[in-house]
């Protein structure tokens, strides 16, 4: 693809990368679905992203809309040209506080917009726990949801205008009463209007399929909000008005305890006519300490707001009193608030573990039930996990009716992967028969969207196709997501690494000794991406400086999780691609404690630089810097801190030092101290 990588260089203002490093940091998503691309385009402007359009549609390549990659069902991952829209078009463009409108671009992430409507009493009302850094194109595109949707909706409730460019290279701006919909759309509409008003099962968190209902005249005809969950297969957001909401002056916490899942469950339906700002729940299988929770086990976390701090404490304290629980808390300090969260956010990366170890995977991990389904439901998957030997951990919006579960499916074996199949399917007729959703949140993707009949029924599905083509007729939008999907047990990210151990020097107690195993355990929820420093958090130091993915902890995990495949970074431990990216990592540790999973990339950075260097020689910096302890003890022994502080002062024979010692010019060496501290 030579000419096609000419012409974007050619056409393009943003960086256009065909690299390894560059095709190795977007072949996964925080999906078990792994694809190499062609190449990468970060575009400045919508310039760009029609110019990306035209070449790759000259040359009948597809192309892949990415924000901050932390999709769920393998949405965000294709063979063909990946669009990131995290390096340049991630601002926010206006926002109107009198209006509560915010125009946004795709790869803004949540939190800067929430931190730029804050002063003004107002914010985005979806935030999923990936809040620091998924993208609002990202969230548009999968019509994500978050713990406030109890009371604020879904994406698509806050969209009120899109800025769209379709495959074509027609530029549209999508609204009500049918603005800005691509020809042919509103007949295909008319012409099903019966099958719209009846096909769609009636629940707060529907996000499987395409929304056409949107369409129907009785809801305004609104093209925008019918679009929000489409996965970037109808079009490429360049832009957003987004509606914002009033935030509470003050909120409360209830944390209410149960004896198990079930019974918070159960409970979770009932509180809602109190208008409740989230109703979240988590078992204590997820939670690393109990210590702060009150006794049971079980929690649902209840928020309330009110316009002072009294106001909001009343509004839980009655949510308190008419609940049933084992007992409870109420918080009204922020800073407690916020530890509790951060309980129930790490649970999307805690729950990759079972209690044992044992790896979990996501795949089924937001289906959806109507709320009062919710109890019943929950014991009939129990049953089914039960029947297919599974293990997991549900937790999630409780209130919404929606489940969040990663499940210890052996996806490394071919028995293992047939079961992972059958499950699919049954829990597939599990939650059609409960009225929901196979998606709640997190989109169809190649995980469910095979399965979408199950749900819907042929007809139905074959309407989607006929959108989808009314849409992208030449298919070069994300292909083989939501219609005519790949097989849910292809692609597998796991399928292309060893299955052997392999030859390593560090033990990985925690991985049976196993370096694969040890790198698996990135599953790319991108925790390391966050730019704010809050809390004791210093994940990841280099990717804040830089605001790059391969110096993340997460591209990191990727490079290495390539090298080990061998298909795409060939040259293993000698690979020039992993060592670069690993060149800016500070061993601090960070990721150890602060990674819900606990990658430990210090680990996997020594590990991978001794068979880097093995039987080579090393970089100057490794011997003046690695050995300083042998220098520091040599000066000692000689009594000669006093030359070497001369000969390190400025001038020509410190820059001579510098120079072969790999030091950067403008580093001044420290002086070495005359007496040693034990001294």
């Amino acid at each position: 693809m030579a000419d096609l990588q000419a012409e974007l260089r050619g056409t393009v203002r943003g960086e256009v990368g065909f690299d390894v490093t560059s095709r190795a940091l977007m072949t996964m998503d925080a999906s078990n679905y792994r694809r190499v691309p062609l190449g990468v385009v970060a575009p400045r402007d919508a310039d760009d992203v029609a110019a990306t359009l035209a070449a790759c549609r000259a040359h009948g390549v597809p192309v892949v809309a990415r924000g901050g990659g932390t999709s769920i069902a393998g949405q965000a991952t294709g063979t063909g040209v990946v669009l990131d829209f995290t390096r340049h078009m991630n601002g926010l463009v206006s926002l109107d506080p009198v209006s509560r409108t915010a125009v946004v671009q795709p790869g803004l992430v949540l939190d800067r917009l929430q931190q730029a409507a804050a002063p003004h009493g107002l914010r985005f009302g979806p935030d999923p726990s990936t809040h620091s850094r998924c993208t609002l194109g990202g969230m548009i595109g999968n019509n994500s949801c978050g713990s406030h949707s109890v009371a604020w909706g879904t994406t698509a409730d806050s969209v009120s205008e899109l800025s769209v460019l379709t495959a074509r290279g027609d530029s549209l701006r999508l609204g009500r009463d049918w603005a800005g919909a691509p020809e042919g759309l509103r007949p295909l509409v008319d012409a099903e209007l019966a099958r719209l008003r009846t096909g769609f099962p009636d629940l707060p968190r529907r996000i499987s399929g395409y929304a056409l209902d949107a369409l129907l005249p009785e809801r305004g005809a609104d093209v925008a909000r019918s679009f929000c969950g489409s996965e970037g297969t109808l079009g490429i957001l360049t832009e957003a008005v987004v509606r914002l909401v009033e935030a509470p002056r003050a909120r409360a916490l209830a944390v209410l305890a149960y004896a198990d899942e079930s019974a918070a469950a159960e409970a979770a339906a009932g509180l809602l006519v109190h208008g409740p700002l989230t109703v979240e729940g988590m078992a204590a299988d997820l939670v690393r300490s109990t210590a702060d929770l009150p006794r049971g086990g079980a929690w649902l976390f209840v928020e309330t707001g009110g316009d002072t701090e009294a106001e909001a404490r009343a509004r839980a304290e009655t949510i308190v009193r008419a609940a049933d629980v084992l007992d409870s808390l109420v918080v009204t300090d922020p800073a407690g608030q916020r530890a509790l969260w951060r309980i129930r956010e790490d649970a999307s990366g805690t729950a990759t573990r079972m209690p044992d170890g044992a790896e979990a995977w996501p795949g089924w991990e937001d289906c959806a039930v109507p709320p009062a389904q919710l109890g019943s439901y929950l014991r009939d998957f129990r049953e089914l996990l039960a029947a297919h030997g599974l293990r997991g951990t549900p937790y999630g919006h409780f209130g919404d009716g929606c489940i969040h579960v990663r499940i210890d499916f052996d996806l490394l074996t071919e028995a293992g992967v047939a079961r992972f199949r059958r499950f699919s399917e049954e829990l597939a007729e599990l939650v059609t028969a409960h009225g929901g959703s196979l998606s709640g949140e997190h989109g169809d993707g190649q995980a469910r969207a095979e399965l979408l009949p199950k749900m819907y029924g042929a007809e139905m599905v074959t309407l989607f196709e006929r959108a989808k083509a009314v849409w992208d007729p030449d298919d070069l939008l994300n292909p083989g997501m939501l219609v005519r999907p790949a097989p849910l047990d292809s692609n597998l990210r796991f399928s292309v690494l060893p299955r052997e151990p392999v030859d390593v020097v560090f033990g990985y107690p925690s991985d049976d000794g196993d370096f694969s195993a040890a790198v698996r355990r990135c599953v790319g929820v991108a925790k390391c991406r966050t730019t704010e420093v809050s809390g004791s958090s210093v994940m990841c130091p280099s990717f804040r400086a830089t605001g790059e993915e391969a110096h993340s902890t997460r591209g990191r995990a990727r490079l290495l999780h390539e090298m080990l495949a061998g298909e795409l970074v060939t040259d293993g431990w000698r690979s020039t691609e992993v060592r670069d990216a690993l060149d800016l990592c500070l061993s601090c540790k960070g990721c150890r404690t602060d990674c819900p999973v606990g990658v430990d990339m210090a680990t996997y950075k020594a590990e991978f630089l001794h068979h880097h260097y093995e039987g080579r020689r090393r970089p100057a910096a490794h011997y003046a810097m690695g050995w300083l302890p042998r220098w520091l003890r040599l000066v000692e022994r000689t009594r000669t801190a006093w030359l070497v502080n001369s000969l390190a002062a400025v001038g020509p024979l410190a820059a001579l030092a510098k120079r072969l010692g790999g030091i950067a010019e403008e580093r001044r060496i420290p002086r070495v101290a005359g007496v040693t501290f034990m001294r």
